[in-house]
C-alpha cells in the first residue's frame, strides 16, 4: 500500500503538477489560483482577463480602434497563454496543469527582455483582433520580422500598458455577469509625449535639439525598430517589463474574489477620478518615474500615476507658499525622508515669451531630508528630465555630492570666502550641476562634465557645454516618506514653535528694581562722572 502510494506520487504527471505549483506559488498564492481556476468556466477566462469597463478620453482625439484594442486584450492573453487550461474542473482536473503552465508562461520570473517580448506579443495579438494597424511582428523565440514602430503606435502601446496598470487599482466589478451593465468609468489618459520623444530620440528618429519643443505625437516621424524600442525600454522604462505579469495576477486575484466581496466593493456607477494635472508632477510624469525606478518608491509613483498624488504629500509649492529659500525651508525642515523636487523654468537665451511653450521641467529625487550645510552631503539620488523629454540619471558611484543646501547663518560672522547661499545638486561648490539661487528666481544648469556624482546626460534639449541660466517659473517638493514621516515632521514643527515662543517671551520677574541696579549707577556715572552723589543714610 505504501509502495503504490509512493509510485503514484512519483508519476510524471504528479511530478509535473508539483513543479508547476511550486513555480506558480512564487508569483501568486495557490489558494487564489485554485479559486480563480474553479471560477474560470469554459469561455469565461477571456472576459475575466479583460480590463474593467471604462471610457477613456484625451484632450485631443482618441486613437482609432483604441477601445477595440482594450476589448481584445483579455481574449489575446487567454489565447496566447491559457489555451486549453480554462476548462472547468476540480483541483487536479485535466485543465489544472495547463492552467498553471499558462500562468507561469506570463507571470514566472524571467529576464526583463523576455517579459517585454511577451508584452509585445500580447499587443500585436490584440491589434490583430481589433483590426488596428500594427507594425510589430515580434516572436520572442525567433529573431526575424522586425518593422518600425511609429510615434502614434508607441503612444498607443504605452497607453495600453497604463490601462493595464490602472486595472489593478480600479474599482472591482463582477466579471461575467449576464445582467444589465453599468455605465463605464470616465477616465482621462495621461500625457505620454515625453516618453514617446525619449524613445524616438534614443533611436535617432528625432534630433535632440530645439525641434523637441512643441513636438506632437500626431506629427509622426521615422519608425523605431522593435530592437531599438526594446533597448530604450530596458535602459529608461524597465518597469514596462513587469506590466503583463502584474496585470494577469490582478485579474486572477479579482476573479478569485467571492461574489459577496464583489457586491460589497466600490461600484463603478457614476464613478469619476480626479485626473486633473494641476501640479508639475502630472500623472504621466509620475508614471514615467515609476517605470524608471527599481526600488520601493516605484509603488508610490505608480499609485500617483493612477489616482493622482496625495495633496498632503505636497510639502512646498512656490506659487502657493511663495518663492525663496526661506519659504522652501519652512516646508521641508524636519522631513527626514525621500523627496522629489520639480522645477519649471525657461531659458533666457531663448525666446522671451513664456507662452510659446518653450518651458522645461527637471527634477531631483533625494533619499533623505535636507540639512543646512556649506558642503555637499547625501547618500543617493537621481536627476530627472521630465519635459519635453524624459530621462532618468541615476548616481554614478564616483562621488557623493548629491545635495547642497546652504542658508544664511543666524549669527553673522566674517568669512573670507563665503559659500554660495542656495540649493544645488551634483558638481562641486561653485561649479554645481544644478544651482538655484536664494530667491528662487533663476536656476543654472551646467554640462555633465562638471559632475561625477550623477550619470552623464542632458537635462534640457539642445544643452551645450556652456552653463544655461534660466528663470524659474514654479517649484514643487513632494514628500515620499509616507504618513509616519509626515507625523514626525509635525512633531518637529510643534517643538520648534514652542521653542520660538519661549525665546520671544521675556520674564520680567528675573530683573530687579532698576533704581537699585548696578547698571543704572554705572549709566549715571558715565553720563556725568563729576557729579557728587550723597550717600543715602
Amino acid at each position: 500500500m505504501g509502495a503504490s502510494s509512493s509510485t503514484a506520487d512519483t508519476s510524471p504527471e504528479a511530478h509535473e503538477r508539483r513543479e508547476q505549483e511550486t513555480l506558480a506559488s512564487a508569483a501568486l498564492a495557490l489558494p487564489l489560483l485554485r479559486a480563480a481556476f474553479s471560477r474560470s468556466a469554459a469561455g469565461a477566462l477571456p472576459d475575466a482577463l479583460a480590463p474593467p469597463r471604462a471610457s477613456f478620453r484625451l484632450p485631443g482625439s482618441l486613437p482609432p480602434h483604441f477601445h477595440d484594442l482594450l476589448a481584445a486584450l483579455g481574449p489575446a492573453v487567454a489565447s496566447l497563454f491559457f489555451a486549453g487550461g480554462a476548462a472547468a474542473g476540480a483541483e487536479g482536473g485535466a485543465g489544472w496543469v495547463p492552467f498553471l503552465k499558462g500562468f507561469n508562461r506570463c507571470c514566472a520570473r524571467v529576464s526583463a527582455s523576455r517579459s517585454l517580448a511577451l508584452l509585445l506579443r500580447v499587443y500585436a495579438a490584440a491589434c490583430t483582433a481589433a483590426g488596428a494597424p500594427c507594425s510589430v511582428h515580434f516572436q520572442p523565440d525567433e529573431g526575424g520580422g522586425e518593422e518600425g514602430k511609429v510615434a502614434g503606435e508607441i503612444a498607443v502601446f504605452l497607453w495600453m500598458c497604463w490601462v493595464m496598470t490602472w486595472s489593478g487599482s480600479a474599482p472591482k466589478a463582477a466579471a461575467g455577469d449576464g445582467g444589465e451593465k453599468s455605465e463605464p468609468v470616465a477616465l482621462l489618459l495621461p500625457d505620454v509625449t515625453h516618453l514617446v520623444v525619449s524613445a524616438l530620440v534614443s533611436a535617432g528618429a528625432v534630433a535632440d535639439d530645439e525641434s523637441v519643443w512643441g513636438w506632437e505625437i500626431s506629427s509622426g516621424g521615422k519608425g523605431v525598430k522593435v530592437q531599438e524600442f526594446t533597448s530604450w525600454v530596458l535602459s529608461t522604462a524597465s518597469g514596462l517589463g513587469n506590466c503583463l505579469s502584474r496585470y494577469v495576477q490582478e485579474r486572477l486575484r479579482s476573479l478569485a474574489a467571492d461574489s459577496t466581496e464583489q457586491d460589497n466593493s466600490v461600484s463603478t456607477d457614476n464613478t469619476t477620478f480626479d485626473t486633473s494635472d494641476v501640479y508639475l508632477l502630472t500623472r504621466g510624469r509620475a508614471w514615467a518615474i515609476a517605470l524608471s525606478l527599481r526600488n520601493k518608491l516605484s509603488e508610490k509613483f505608480l499609485s500617483g500615476s493612477v489616482i493622482g498624488m496625495d495633496a498632503e504629500d505636497l510639502l512646498y509649492r512656490s506659487s502657493v507658499h511663495g518663492k525663496g529659500l526661506s519659504r522652501f525651508w519652512s516646508g521641508v525642515e524636519g522631513y527626514n525622508g525621500p523627496m522629489l523636487i520639480l522645477l519649471s523654468a525657461f531659458s533666457k537665451g531663448g525666446v522671451q515669451n513664456v507662452d510659446s511653450d518653450r518651458r522645461w521641467v527637471i527634477g531631483v529625487l533625494t533619499e533623505e531630508g535636507f540639512e543646512s550645510k556649506d558642503t555637499f552631503y547625501g547618500s543617493s539620488g537621481f536627476l530627472c528630465a521630465a519635459h519635453p523629454i524624459f530621462r532618468m540619471l541615476p548616481p554614478s558611484g564616483k562621488e557623493k555630492n548629491f545635495v547642497y543646501s546652504h542658508l544664511h547663518p543666524q549669527i553673522r560672522v566674517y568669512e573670507a570666502n563665503p559659500k554660495p547661499v542656495g540649493l544645488a545638486f551634483g558638481g562641486t561648490v561653485g561649479n554645481e550641476r544644478i544651482f538655484l539661487d536664494e530667491d528662487f528666481s533663476k536656476v543654472v544648469v551646467r554640462h555633465h562634465a562638471v559632475d561625477k556624482t550623477y550619470q552623464h546626460g542632458s537635462l534640457i534639449p539642445n544643452q551645450g557645454y556652456l552653463p544655461v541660466e534660466a528663470s524659474i517659473l514654479d517649484v514643487e517638493v513632494w514628500g515620499l516618506g509616507g504618513e509616519a514621516t509626515r507625523r514626525q515632521q509635525d512633531v518637529y514643527k510643534k517643538r520648534e514653535n514652542i521653542f520660538s515662543e519661549q525665546r520671544r517671551k521675556v520674564d520680567l520677574k528675573t530683573f530687579g528694581n532698576w533704581e537699585d541696579s548696578p547698571e543704572k549707577m554705572m549709566m549715571d556715572m558715565i553720563s556725568d562722572p563729576n557729579r557728587v552723589r550723597r550717600e543715602d543714610r
